[in-house]
């Protein structure tokens, strides 16, 4: 039997009327320590969607990523990558295999440090959203098992329950800035007193679209835009198992219960942490 988790900590809320903030947070590199499409690579080749080069394309690819991060370029280039690789992909086979092994995959690969900060913020009264360009079937449930309040992700068209191999929405540099001042319009965030978090040249207009920018294991070129602009530059090197903290969930209600259950424990018993070292 799983034991329950911790129950979230209070948070505080602007008065009614006031400007509301919101903590964006950039996904690969910044949250989790690998690329998150490269991530659930194995299990799309265990159920067919994948053939053997192209896991191995993906894994040349996240090589590079960790190498060097990625500039506009190869970004471009793994766009028309994943477009084209996922054309004819049933939509809902995609979302059963994300749910079936977020736990084993993501979970071991989340940074403490920023589970620590996703926590600092929910507490402070902050909506919390993750802003990545990988596909919003990957993006959504890492979010929800993170405890944000809200995804911005790439949208690919959908007929017939399939991807059609084209693009809806990119959500990359300044598509990113987009996603953001729609959310903000909607929630009445005041963007000059937000925060965004990111590793990558390629979010610095998402970054500069904010009041309190931070720079997360930055690449060369972002370091030094942060070192001119005198932003806070910040090293996450802690990839852990927040669930090995607690009693492990049994395979059979892992898929029910992640989105929830590691919502609470980030926001729970982390941040419950958090607290106990600011006495």
């Amino acid at each position: 039997m799983v034991a329950a988790p911790r129950a979230a900590p209070t948070t505080t809320h602007p008065p009614d009327g006031a400007a509301r903030v919101a903590a964006f947070f950039d996904l690969d590199k910044t949250v989790i320590a690998k690329s998150s499409t490269y991530v659930f690579s194995r299990p799309f080749f265990a159920q067919g969607l994948l053939n053997r080069r192209a896991v191995l394309e993906s894994s040349y690819a996240h090589f590079l990523f960790l190498l060097s991060g990625a500039d506009h370029d190869q970004m471009e280039r793994m766009r028309e990558h994943l477009t084209k690789m996922c054309a004819g992909w049933d939509v809902e086979q995609v979302k059963a295999i994300v749910a079936e092994t977020l736990h084993d995959l993501v979970d071991p690969v989340i940074y403490a440090e920023a589970a620590d900060l996703i926590a600092d913020h929910r507490i402070r009264g902050h909506d919390v959203v993750i802003v990545s360009a990988s596909g919003e079937e990957i993006v959504a449930p890492i979010a929800r098992a993170l405890g944000a309040q809200h995804t911005a992700a790439t949208r690919m068209v959908v007929a017939d329950g399939k991807y059609t191999g084209e693009v809806e929405f990119y959500c990359y540099a300044e598509g990113k800035v987009s996603a953001i001042e729609k959310l903000a319009a909607a929630e009445g965030y005041d963007l000059s007193r937000c925060y965004a978090y990111s590793d990558s040249i390629t979010d610095l207009p998402m970054l500069g679209a904010v009041g309190r920018p931070t720079v997360v294991n930055p690449d060369r070129a972002l370091r030094r835009e942060a070192v001119t602009r005198g932003w806070t530059i910040l090293t996450f090197s802690n990839p852990v198992s927040l669930w090995a903290r607690f009693q492990a969930p049994s395979s059979t209600t892992v898929a029910a219960t992640a989105a929830v259950g590691l919502s609470a424990v980030l926001a729970g018993a982390v941040g419950y942490r958090l607290l106990r070292k600011r006495r």
